[in-house]
């Protein structure tokens, strides 16, 4: 059990902050949010009178293995199609070791800066690569702690096929077929408080054929798991869609059956308003990357107009080499500013924010009773310390000051299923140095098989 005593401020999506109450945990659910609950026995007391206690904040899209990748000279002012086909060439020598403290870095950032559930988009699959890679993966998220919901991803269409990829790291449409039903059967748990679940996700309507994005749609329902794909980030992914497949991206989706309240899609920058309708009527979910988005000129996606509209959206902070960070605080704060840049000063609120960053991303994810800091929700917990310098004069309003204020991310404690993630700003399951040594050590091989070192 852990109680937080005296919390300065409880963000809640819905019904209004607290101030000064106490939140009980037990096991992995909150019991109780009240005044001067009094400690029962055994309970560890948490001091948090100091402290500003969210949702635990959920990332609904990345790309773990390009923490190794990120800052490199020659892609910082690429956009994204020459981006990838530049490093399509490094990350094709992607081995065991890259996979797992690739893993084991974004899965570390991200808790260290308040994220408690997160997917990830793995859809490189190099050949000949001697292990299982969501196994590895998942046995880092276990390692960190966080909830953990990543996708099985795939490409199956190379350079002789018109796409971006080698050939190298793409995969049989049969093949990718079996993988993702074995995934599904060795670590899919359906249960609302999952510590595992699995997704499925072709890369993009321009790394699979058609007919791999139905057969994934077929499998996933099959087995009540969700799918996800990259849609609309792009006005070449619009252009390569028209030229090559007749139609507009969205629209090769609803061809396919990938569209539903089921179905994410990462970035949606382009679509147009009777397609914002389509995502709104079908239930259909957008994770929204800002980070990236500006990284790679990409453009600005039309979050505001979604909201209204009633579209599901998620905040996410993509690849680390279109980010190079996992900044999930930070992500917040890029989201409120960037929507203001398109829609002015009152394009999003603060609470708007906190919204699609916890409850928005958990629903995205399908967790139906995590999000929200409530009697009976997963104890998936943020608690950040605003008694610091950087915060002085913006305490009118701590919860806000989170978003709008401030340049350290760093969470004092994050809590996930009812146990310490982080404590006094450390990881607790694993060590900073080593993933830091082991990752760094990672990147140069990397980058020494492509060349570039």
């Amino acid at each position: 059990m852990i109680l937080l005593k005296g919390c300065l401020r409880v963000v809640r999506t819905r019904g209004g902050d607290l101030s000064g109450v106490d939140v009980l945990i037990e096991g992995n659910r909150i019991t109780r949010i009240a005044a001067s609950i009094e400690a029962p026995s055994g309970a560890e007391v948490i001091d948090a009178s100091r402290l500003v206690v969210v949702p635990g904040l959920v990332n609904t899209h990345h790309h773990f293995y390009q923490t190794l990748t990120r800052n490199i000279p020659a892609v910082q002012d690429a956009k994204l199609f020459d981006w990838l086909v530049y490093l399509y060439e490094v990350w094709k020598g992607l081995d065991e070791e890259a996979v797992y403290w690739s893993s084991m870095l974004a899965l570390a950032e991200l808790a260290k800066t308040g994220c408690t559930l997160t997917t990830d988009h793995h859809y490189l699959y190099p050949r000949g690569f001697g292990a299982d890679i969501p196994s590895l993966q998942f046995e880092a998220a276990a390692k960190i702690g966080l909830r953990f919901a990543p996708t099985r991803g795939s490409m199956s269409r190379s350079k002789k096929d018109g796409g971006l990829p080698p050939d190298s790291v793409v995969q049989d449409e049969d093949e990718i077929l079996a993988h993702c039903e074995a995934t599904i059967g060795k670590f899919h748990d359906p249960a609302e408080d999952a510590m595992r679940k699995v997704a499925l996700a072709p890369c993009s309507p321009f790394s699979v054929s058609e007919k791999s994005m139905r057969e994934a749609a077929e499998l996933a329902r099959r087995y009540g798991v969700r799918l996800h794909t990259h849609l609309a980030e792009t006005k070449d992914e619009d252009d390569f869609c028209v030229k090559t497949l007749g139609r507009r991206p969205l629209k090769v989706m609803e061809d396919c059956g990938f569209v539903g309240p089921d179905v994410w899609y990462a970035h949606g920058i382009f679509f147009t308003d009777e397609e914002l309708d389509l995502l709104a009527r079908t239930g259909t979910g957008v994770a929204h990357c800002p980070s990236s988005n500006m990284r790679l000129g990409s453009g600005i996606a039309r979050v505001r107009e979604m909201i209204d509209r009633g579209v599901p959206v998620g905040l996410a902070v993509d690849g680390s080499a279109s980010n190079d960070s996992s900044d999930m605080l930070g992500e917040a704060r890029q989201a409120l500013l960037l929507q203001r840049v398109r829609y002015g000063s009152s394009g999003i609120t603060a609470q708007e924010v906190w919204s699609i960053a916890t409850e928005g991303g958990a629903r995205i994810l399908g967790y139906e009773r995590a999000g929200r800091v409530e009697e009976g929700w997963l104890a998936d917990l943020a608690l950040f310390n605003v008694m610091k310098m950087e915060y002085a004069g913006a305490l009118s309003d701590p919860a806000a000051a989170l978003i709008f204020s401030g340049y350290d991310h760093g969470a004092e404690h994050v809590i996930v299923n009812g146990r310490f993630v982080v404590r006094d700003r450390r990881l607790v399951g694993a060590d900073e140095e080593e993933i830091r040594r082991n990752a760094d050590k990672a990147a140069r091989r990397l980058l020494e098989k492509a060349g570039i070192a």
